[in-house]
This record gives structure tokens, sequence and C-alpha cells, in this order.
């Protein structure tokens, strides 16, 4: 994994929930419901930084197209 890939990784639901400030509760919750763009390395959940813009786009789009599956949806 070169530097770019590492500055790019968030690794741990430490890291996610400090950069998406949320709490660890929610980003386990939106990990386990496939509600976020997380993978796991090993044990580790993870998250890419570059796929959290995305990620918002949708669901964004989603909140306005009245569609549901957003992220208010996590409970």
């Amino acid at each position: 994994m070169d530097t770019t890939e590492k500055a790019d990784l968030l690794y741990g639901v430490p890291a996610i929930s400090a950069y998406l400030s949320l709490t660890d509760h929610q980003v386990y919750n939106l990990h386990r419901r496939k509600l976020l763009p997380t993978f796991k390395l090993g044990k580790i959940v993870c998250l890419r930084r570059s796929d959290v813009g995305p990620w918002l786009d949708r669901q964004a789009r989603a909140a306005t197209e009245g569609r549901e599956g957003g992220i208010d949806d996590a409970g």
C-alpha cells in the first residue's frame, strides 16, 4: 500500500466516526446494514475518504427524490 492509499484509508470505526462526525454505534449500525461504503481488513472496519463524497451525493439525491434507503433510515 503506497502513501496515497494510506492517506485515503480510514482504519477502524473510531477513525471513521471522527471523520464523519458520527458515534461509533452509528458507524457500526450503518456498516452492518450496508448503508456506508465500508469494508473490512481482517476484523477492522475501514472506509476510503475518496468514497465518502460519492456516497454523500447518493444520500442527498435519494433524500431529494424521496426514496428510502438514506442515512435517516439507519435508526
